[in-house]
This record gives C-alpha cells, sequence and structure tokens, in this order.
C-alpha cells in the first residue's frame, strides 16, 4: 500500500500534544505520522510519495454540520433566483430557465427573496400567471419555509378560498380572501405533494453534482439535516460501491410518514455513510415571519410566527427516537421554538437515559438568556451557521427589535455557557463555501466588510474557534472525534488544504481564498487546477 506524505508550509492539527507540523504521512487512509518533514520522512520509508503543498496551509477536514444535499443537487439545477431584485428579474429567469428545471411539466425554482425587492412585500399569482397561464410553477424562498406558486399549481393541489389554513402553515389571502399564491411552512406541502417527482436519472445527477461541490470546496463530511428515505436508500448503494467522495452523517427525516419505516430500521453505519439520528422541526424561519416567538414580531403586530407541530407531538416522536438509540436533532429558530426544544431535548434525554446521544438543537437561532445557559448546561450541542447571520443582519433588527437581538445568533454566548458548537452552511439556504462560513463566523460582516467591527461583535468567534467549529465540533457532534476533527497518528486521514491560514491570516484573506486540496481517508477527491501541488 502507497503511503504519501504531504509537506505544507503549516499543519494545523487541532492536537493539543502537537498543535502545529510541517508535514504529515498517509498510509491505508489514516495517518501514520504527523511532525517535522524529516521525521515523518522517515516514518513513511523509502519509496513514499511526497507532495508539496508549498506556502498552502493543511486543517483538519472542514465539516459542514448542517446542509442538505439532495436541496444543494437540486438548487444546482433548477431555476436560480438567488439575488433577483424584483418580481419583473424573477420572471425573466424563469423565462430563461434551462430544461433541467422541470419536474415532469412543473417549473421549479428556488432562492427569492422578497426582503430585497422595492417594498419588501410577498408577490403574488398574478405575475406567474401572466407569464406562465398553464405551466404549473413551484419556487420556493430562500430560507425554503415559503413557497411562490401560479394559479394552475393552486389547482392541480385544490387550492380555493374555502381551503383552511393546515395545522403550522398558513395560505396567503388577499382583501378578498382569495389565495395570493404564497404558502408558508406546512401550506407548502399542500402543493409540493402534487409536484411531480424528478426521475431516478435527475436524483442520480442531483446527488453527483451536489457531493462534487461540496469536495471542491474543501468539505471532507456533510451532516445531513432531515434525509428522505429515497436519497437515504440512493446513498448506501453508493457507498456500498466505494462512490461518495465525501463522508455523510445523515439524520433521518422524522416530520412525514417516512419517519415510521425509520425507526423500524433503526440505525445505520456504513463505511462513509451513517444515519444515527433524525431531525424534526418545529417551527418556520425569520424571514418569511414563521419562526415561533414568545412575543409578536416587530413589524407585524399580533404574529407570533409558527409552530409545525405540537409540542406533545414533538415530544413523543422524540422519545420514540431516542429509545432506538437516535440522536435527536430539532431545527428551532424563534425564541418560544428554542425554549420548547431545550425543555423538550432535557426532559426525553433524561425520561430515557440518552444524555450520552448529545442531543441538537439545529440553528438555536434566537434565544432568551436563560435559554442559552439551560442549552449550555445541558450539553446539548448548539449547531449553528454563521453566514445566517451576515444574510439576516440588514432586516433582523426590524423583525425583532433591539431587545431579542442580545440572544440571537449568539455563537459565544451558547459557547460560554457550555454548549458544543458545530457550524454549518444549512446550503442550499446559503452557499456551501466554507470559506465564507470561517470568515463570517470571525468577523459577522459581509465580503466588503460591512458593518464596521461586525453585527453584533461580541458573539464573534477568533480564528481558532472558528476553524474548530467545522472540525472539532462536528466531530463530537457526529461521535467521531476519535477518528476525526484532529489531525494525529491513527486517525482517519480527512484533511483540507487552503491557500491562506484560517487562523493566523487576516480574516479578510479568507474572502478570496483557495482551496487546494480536499482529502478524504486519504483519497485526493479535489486538487484545484491552477494550484496542484509538486510531487517531488
Amino acid at each position: 500500500m502507497e503511503t504519501t506524505v504531504y509537506v505544507a508550509r503549516r499543519i494545523r492539527t487541532l492536537d493539543a500534544g502537537k498543535p502545529e507540523a510541517e508535514a504529515l504521512a498517509v498510509r491505508r487512509g489514516r495517518v501514520l505520522a504527523v511532525g517535522t518533514k524529516a521525521e515523518v520522512l522517515e516514518a513513511a520509508g523509502e519509496g513514499a510519495r511526497v507532495v508539496d503543498f508549498g506556502s498552502a496551509v493543511v486543517v483538519p477536514g472542514l465539516v459542514d454540520a448542517h446542509a442538505h444535499l439532495a436541496g444543494l443537487g437540486r438548487s444546482l439545477t433548477v431555476a436560480r433566483l438567488e439575488g433577483a431584485g424584483s418580481v419583473d428579474e424573477v420572471i425573466q429567469r424563469l423565462a430563461d430557465a434551462p430544461s433541467t428545471s422541470f419536474q415532469g411539466d412543473w417549473l421549479i425554482g428556488k432562492g427569492w427573496d422578497q426582503n430585497g425587492w422595492p417594498g419588501q412585500g410577498f408577490p403574488g399569482r398574478a405575475e406567474l400567471d401572466a407569464r406562465f397561464p398553464r405551466t404549473p410553477v413551484y419556487l420556493t424562498r430562500v430560507d425554503h419555509h415559503a413557497a411562490w406558486v401560479n394559479g394552475e399549481a393552486l389547482r392541480r393541489a385544490g387550492i380555493t378560498r374555502e381551503t383552511p389554513d393546515p395545522a403550522g402553515g398558513r395560505i396567503l389571502r388577499d382583501a378578498k380572501g382569495e389565495p395570493t399564491g404564497v404558502l408558508v411552512d406546512n401550506a407548502m406541502d399542500v402543493v409540493a405533494k402534487v409536484v411531480s417527482p424528478p426521475t431516478d436519472e435527475q436524483l442520480e445527477a442531483r446527488l453527483s453534482a451536489a457531493l462534487e461541490r461540496c469536495a471542491r470546496v474543501g468539505l471532507t463530511g456533510v451532516h445531513d439535516a432531515g434525509m428522505d428515505l429515497r436519497t437515504f436508500r440512493l446513498l448506501q448503494t453508493w457507498d456500498m460501491a466505494g462512490r461518495l467522495p465525501v463522508r455523510v452523517y445523515a439524520m433521518a427525516d422524522g416530520q412525514g410518514e417516512e419517519r415510521h419505516t425509520y425507526l423500524e430500521l433503526g440505525t445505520y453505519g456504513g463505511r462513509m455513510l451513517e444515519m444515527k439520528s433524525v431531525k424534526f422541526l418545529l417551527d418556520g424561519a425569520l424571514g418569511s415571519r414563521g419562526a415561533a416567538l414568545h412575543e409578536a414580531y416587530s413589524d407585524a403586530p399580533g404574529e407570533t410566527g409558527l409552530l409545525l407541530m405540537e409540542p406533545e407531538e414533538l415530544e413523543a416522536r422524540a422519545l420514540a427516537f431516542m429509545q432506538r438509540g437516535f440522536q435527536v436533532c430539532i431545527h428551532a429558530i424563534g425564541d418560544r421554538a428554542n425554549t420548547l426544544v431545550v425543555d423538550t431535548l432535557i426532559r426525553a434525554g433524561a425520561a430515557t437515559g440518552t444524555k450520552a446521544l448529545r442531543h441538537r438543537v439545529e440553528h438555536a437561532q434566537i434565544l432568551r438568556p436563560e435559554d442559552i445557559e439551560k442549552l449550555g448546561a445541558a450539553g446539548l450541542v448548539a449547531s449553528v451557521q454563521p453566514t445566517h447571520a451576515t444574510s439576516d443582519m440588514g432586516w433582523a433588527e426590524t423583525r425583532l427589535g433591539v431587545e431579542r437581538l442580545k440572544g440571537s445568533y449568539a455563537w459565544r454566548s451558547l459557547k460560554e455557557a457550555g454548549a458544543v458548537l458545530a457550524l454549518g452552511s444549512d446550503f442550499p439556504i446559503e452557499n456551501p463555501d466554507v470559506l465564507a462560513g470561517l470568515y463570517a463566523a470571525r468577523t459577522r460582516q459581509d465580503a466588503a466588510g460591512r458593518p464596521e467591527g461586525g453585527w453584533l461583535p461580541r458573539e464573534r468567534l477568533t480564528g481558532q474557534e472558528a476553524l474548530e467549529g467545522f472540525t472539532v465540533g462536528p466531530a463530537w457532534a457526529s461521535f467521531a472525534e476519535e477518528r476525526r476533527g484532529r489531525l494525529a497518528e491513527g486517525m482517519d486521514a480527512d484533511f483540507t488544504v487552503l491557500s491562506v491560514d484560517p487562523v493566523s491570516d487576516e480574516a479578510k484573506a479568507l474572502v478570496d481564498a483557495t482551496v487546494v486540496a480536499t482529502v478524504v481517508a486519504g483519497r485526493e477527491v479535489h486538487l484545484h487546477s491552477t494550484t496542484l501541488p509538486t510531487a517531488l
């Protein structure tokens, strides 16, 4: 078996006994040795392949702790609406959409955000109907917690003025009571269930593209937050065939009827694919005013958001999965949702004796100070997404007011309270670029450096803490801390090579930095074409 020695300007091991090194050797997918170049070459023995990355920096494999592979694959092929500045621009993008944007005869798009449009009001079906009178159109909002559809889509779903709002959802209506074409949270499902599903070929192409993108941006692993059974079965097949380029820690989709099958199957551990956890959603998103708040939205008196299931149902599902040995991960954005989730995980964990399963709060976005302390004291994982803060900072205060911002996107406060931070992106809601996540975690600024000093700067993380959040944190949150998250002898040979040092170089250097290489289990799954290493 070939041994490869990798040399770089610096290797940040995150191993307390040897935090920095010049070289590391890899054999049979594991780290053979870490140290000076001379030490590692001696350990590798004669005939070892040597790769010199020059001025690049090696870090333990970067892992996105909250993402959606099927969603990323879908977003790479359907109509892209991110950054559209108006309804008219959305319509034009749809008119120019590629053929891959269709599922059956349904035109699919994603990424619209009314917060970036004049007036910031929700769109309506009329604009879509004028351009697409007979083609059903289904467009998900940037946060995936609202959908914009046309009249044909409403007709196929049987939605009329008499259709009641489903539990945990809202059908927006005009002054006459007619559906406007915007569906929030659980109301999306009424239309989604009649949308033509992707073909097997489409699903395979999408997942392949998503996994390739992950490797290209430097990710050695992804925690998939709510995987449907069809996707899981396909990835199982690929894993058994050795086709997965990155590791996938899958959370079973616990929201729909497939949860019964997952409960029956139990947990799963493959070579590159694991499913030891389950994901539930309790509330919606802040941008669509679906996040469940204790008090009304500052910009919508009387509205407090949505609970996507009753708290009693959430607890019953959590108990059932905990008893089957699943780690329970629950989406909570609003402060009311976070109160309920923290209490539920503590209570259910105690009832089942499963604190060791490291239950997780996904997003942990807006919390009251007392719930931050409670979450940390309970040893729960806070699975947070740094780029959500920099995406939302322009309008979050309008939604919440100044006082509630004190417990919002509060990474440092959560860490100081004792929570384990596992950082991610929530792609495709955000870009899967992990360098952007490292930058946002350190600066709480956009790519242009705004606002000066960072938004709510007390909650920034240091470069070291940000790196740990994408390495050590996800490893702990997936029970892999003895195998990954650090670079030490015997650990899995998962590492990412960057053109900059994410800890000691200035944070702004991350904006234009390059992922030089991605190595998973000793396999080079990505090498940047313009910065190829030198093999000696």
